[in-house]
């Protein structure tokens, strides 16, 4: 889509949302939000050189949320005729009258709505066929099923395109909206020996095509990572360092995340209530958020409720700095929204000055992590129990794959047990992260 089919399409999304807001008004609500999205995308996948899907996808919708003093109604269509739109706002409305008050439903307040939204560069449109796109996705496997004669199998390859524009407004006047692109492609195969089979994977994310990682890339890395698993053994039981490899990492830090959410903490729900101010990570921890990051897939410049994003610290000297909260959350707490209602955007944790393979001699023995199964994660207690993959590690030096084992601790232990950050982060994902070095987990094994 050009520069001005975008323009036009965003103009377009902000007329249907005045109308909206105002049939709102018009019967009775004293407060509304509204937000549309139109979105369009292609994805492939294929699998031992045959096409298996391709699926083309062109969406739109809109959701409408009325208030009536305090009681709250909402519907959607994907119908933007104004017939359609009249029933969506008269159907909100109709279910607000049957809701209960609550003191601390409403918009997000009017101050804190973001007057300006910076062009964070996160919209690069590619203009990729169904030809095209088999091409490199069947490149990807075809890398992949020739790097070894013992990958014999696969899962397939696919690629996918997608763009998008979303557009908020409500009725203090805030109107908004923005386009992004996100493309990837990945590839999963299986090797086989004598002692069974094993599968891994590969993929790479961008906003920008130009950013993804090769189709021979991927391929050779899905492969190289398959063949490194096989001949997987368990371990004994018993307790021992674990280093978190960084593309599973990112999950201890969203466990932390949760734990921090508004929701979770007015219900007392969490493992970290009234831990604000408190230390909670060892003091060279410092973990922020950085909505503004340019062209990145975490990136945005107002949260689903119009309140305009800022960096701030989450962590820092290892201390509990804030909470992730909407406006709802907010009140409930009687605190401030802090930008974050529908997630966080870009949560990095400070790297420290060794790459894996320092972490690994750093380690000495131990287990290195780089698939973790299950969820076994309570937020409540911060007991944590998941099956895990990976390699033990001898003298700094991976010594054989594991598999078929657990790791266990509590994530308040863990947290605190934390020895180092890696500077190997992985910026796929919307949590930035190194590996992670712990002191010791139980390992459930033999």
């Amino acid at each position: 889509m050009s520069r001005r089919d975008i323009v036009k399409v965003q103009a377009g999304l902000e007329s249907v949302a005045e109308q909206v807001l105002q049939l709102a008004k018009e019967r009775g609500a004293t407060a509304a939000e509204v937000a549309l999205s139109e979105e369009s995308g292609l994805s492939v996948n294929v699998r031992l050189g045959e096409v298996e899907t391709i699926e083309f996808n062109k969406d739109k919708g809109i959701g409408v949320t009325v208030y009536f003093g305090q009681r709250k109604g909402s519907a959607s269509t994907a119908d933007f005729s104004r017939a359609a739109l009249d029933d969506a706002v008269r159907a909100a409305c109709s279910i607000a009258t049957f809701t209960a008050d609550d003191p601390y439903t409403g918009l997000a307040d009017a101050d804190r709505m973001a007057t300006e939204i910076p062009d964070l560069d996160l919209n690069y449109p590619w203009d990729v066929t169904p030809e095209m796109a088999i091409e490199l996705a069947t490149a990807c496997e075809d890398a992949a099923r020739s790097y070894d004669e013992q990958i014999s199998n696969s899962e397939g390859a696919s690629l996918s395109s997608h763009e998008g524009t979303r557009v908020y407004a409500n009725s203090h006047g805030f109107i908004g909206g923005y386009s992004t692109t996100r493309h990837s492609m990945s590839c999963s195969v299986i090797a086989e020996d004598k002692n069974g089979m094993q599968r891994d994977y590969w993929y790479s994310v961008a906003r920008d095509r130009n950013d993804l990682e090769s189709a021979l890339e991927i391929g050779n890395k899905s492969a190289a990572r398959t063949l490194q698993r096989l001949g997987g053994r368990r371990l004994e039981t018993g307790k021992v360092p674990v280093l978190f490899a960084a593309d599973v990492a990112g999950s201890l830090i969203s466990h932390m995340i949760s734990a921090i959410r508004g929701g979770n903490l007015y219900r007392k729900s969490s493992f970290l209530l009234d831990k604000l101010g408190e230390q909670i990570f060892p003091d060279f921890v410092h973990i922020h958020e950085k909505p503004h990051m340019k062209k990145v897939l975490g990136s945005a410049p107002y949260d689903s409720e119009g309140v305009a994003t800022y960096a701030r610290d989450l962590v820092r000297d290892g201390v509990l700095q804030g909470y992730v909260l909407d406006s709802y959350a907010a009140r409930k707490l009687k605190m401030e929204s802090t930008a974050n209602s529908g997630g966080v955007h870009n949560v990095l944790i400070e790297a420290g000055e060794l790459d894996q393979q320092g972490l690994l001699r750093e380690m000495g023995s131990g287990l290195l992590v780089t698939e973790l199964l299950g969820m076994g994660v309570n937020t409540v207690t911060g007991d944590y129990s998941r099956g895990a993959a990976g390699f033990w590690v001898e003298n700094g030096v991976i010594a054989y794959p594991v598999d078929e084992i657990t790791i266990a601790g509590n994530l308040s232990d863990m947290f605190m047990q934390l020895q180092a950050v890696g500077n190997d982060i992985d910026y796929r994902g919307n949590i930035k992260c190194g590996s992670l070095l712990i002191d010791a987990m139980t390992i459930a094994g033999t």
